[in-house]
Parts: structure tokens; C-alpha cells; sequence
């Protein structure tokens, strides 16, 4: 019923819908009713087009959390002699993600029935994720509550800087001191953990930054520093893949540098597959492994 609805939402339109589950518009029509009978709500505005209502967008949320955590499942359990399946992790834009490539790239060697998929997203979204059991591993930066996780720190340093056009005079500098910051309008981190490392480098009252606005993702804010509205303050990781035609990174001094952490749900990430891959993770982490 849940794969019947999600058809539905991403069709928006009940006739397209059943023809791509090669059903009749009447009986995936009476799905849904009966759905909603169920549920006691309605899910739909009914008009030229489907939309969808509050009821029904969360229910569409969990409908794909559900599905995807039963897929999941069944790929675990479909083989017990080859190890076959997924390994699915999470995070933000950190250096640390550079552990990676060298043990996928032997796992798969050893496994290759097995894929991985790479999830970006902010750090409230990876850990929402893992708690659902839709994540086996999180690549977190610190500082982060690990209370309900077990986890290797990596060796990793990611490196706190500011963001700027290329053409910007602060561009020219070799590195950022506290007084630059004073009076320039900034892009800065919507974490309350790392905005209390930053103003803790800072030295001084956090009223003295013009905080234009906060986001979860750099990407939000590679528009308003590119048109020159304001500067960003982000970690050397996030920033390895943008243009230095257009934007120049250059570090805090004093440095300000911050750990990650590789963390999975207490009790271990759950499957053959995942736990296979941190066994591996961890002879390479603790230099054996060549990584």
C-alpha cells in the first residue's frame, strides 16, 4: 500500500500513477480511499493535479523511511553465504570522508556483491537518519553528542577559514584574524556546538559579528558569497570543490581546527555487511591497512 501511495506522490496524478504500477485507475483510486479511511485524514487536495496535504507529506516522509528500512532488511537476509547488500553512509562536507575511497575500494575487492551509498546532507539530517536505522555510519564533525553511539575518532583535522569572493580584500591575506571578521557581514554555521567554538576563538562579544544568516549546508550560501553579500565561515572541506577563480579560502589564525567522528548505533550497525565494513575500517584506521 505504502510503495501504491508514494507512486501516487510522485505521479501527481492518479491515472499516470496507476498505469505505472499496471493498475486500474478505480482500484488504486479505491487504494488510496481506503487509506485515508484508515488513517483517518485526507491526503490529498483533489484538482487538476494531486497535492498533497500536511497529513500526507508526513506521511510520505515515513512511507519512505519505512520502505527504504525494509529493502534494507530484505537485502541483509536474501543471501547468507556471500556477503551481498548495501553499506549506507552518511555526512557532511568534511575532509574526513577521504577514509573512504581506499576501504570501499577493498571491500568491494573482497565483496563485490556489495554497493555503498553516500548520503550529504547537514548533521541534525545524517543523525536523524541513523537513529531510523536507515544510516549503517555517520561521519560527524565535533563537537557532537556521541551519548547514544559507539564511534572511532579519525585522525582527520578539518580546518575552520573564511569564504570569500576571489576579488575580495581579504582575499589577499594568508589567514583570518578575529578584528577582520568585525563588522563584515557573515554566513556562519546554524549548529549552536560549533557557533560556541567559533565565538569562543573569537575573543570577544558575538554582538561585535554581523551574522547575516545561519544555514546547515554551505551550498546555501555560496550565492550570497559570490554576489558579495557576505562572507562565509566553513571548514577547508567543504570548500575543495569550488572554483578559486571565483572564491578564495583562507584560514583563522590562531587556527581553529576541529575532529570528526565515525559513529554507528550502540549494539553495532546491525547486518553482516556493515560490520564486515567496520572491521575492515578499523584494522585501516589503526595503520595497518594502508590508510
Amino acid at each position: 500500500m505504502l510503495r501504491y501511495y508514494l507512486t501516487v506522490v510522485r505521479e501527481e496524478n492518479m491515472s499516470r500513477a496507476a498505469e505505472a504500477l499496471h493498475l486500474t485507475q478505480p482500484t488504486l483510486s479505491r487504494q488510496i480511499a481506503s487509506l485515508e479511511k484508515e488513517l483517518g485524514t485526507s491526503l490529498f487536495r483533489r484538482g487538476r493535479r494531486l497535492e498533497l496535504t500536511d497529513a500526507g507529506r508526513r506521511l510520505a516522509r515515513r512511507a519512505e523511511e519505512l520502505l527504504a528500512l525494509a529493502d534494507k532488511v530484505e537485502t541483509e537476509f536474501r543471501d547468507g553465504t556471500e556477503l551481498t547488500g548495501t553499506v549506507s553512509i552518511g555526512s557532511g562536507d568534511l575532509s574526513s570522508t577521504r577514509i573512504l575511497p581506499a576501504a570501499m575500494g577493498t571491500f568491494r575487492r573482497r565483496h563485490p556483491g556489495v554497493g555503498f551509498e553516500l548520503y550529504t546532507n547537514s548533521a541534525e539530517y545524517v543523525k536523524e537518519r541513523l537513529d531510523a536505522g536507515l544510516l549503517d555510519f555517520a561521519i560527524m564533525l565535533e563537537p557532537v553528542d556521541v551519548s547514544h553511539y559507539a564511534y572511532i575518532r579519525l585522525g582527520v583535522r578539518e580546518r575552520w577559514g573564511l569564504l570569500t569572493r576571489s576579488d575580495d580584500e581579504l582575499a589577499r591575506r594568508d589567514s583570518i584574524v578575529p578584528q577582520d571578521l568585525v563588522g563584515r557581514p557573515l554566513v556562519s554555521s546554524g549548529r549552536p556546538e560549533l557557533a560556541g567554538e567559533i565565538i569562543s576563538w573569537l575573543g570577544m562579544p558575538v554582538e561585535r559579528l554581523d551574522i547575516t544568516c545561519t544555514v546547515n549546508l554551505l551550498p546555501t550560501a555560496l550565492t550570497l558569497v559570490e554576489s558579495g553579500t557576505a562572507s562565509a565561515l566553513t571548514i577547508d572541506g567543504a570548500v575543495t570543490h569550488l572554483d578559486p577563480r571565483r572564491f578564495a579560502f583562507r584560514p583563522l589564525s590562531p587556527a581553529l581546527t576541529m575532529s570528526s567522528v565515525f559513529a554507528w548505533k550502540k549494539g553495532g550497525p546491525g547486518g553482516a555487511v556493515p560490520t564486515a565494513f567496520l572491521d575492515l575500517l578499523r584494522v585501516m584506521q589503526s595503520g595497518h591497512g594502508g590508510l
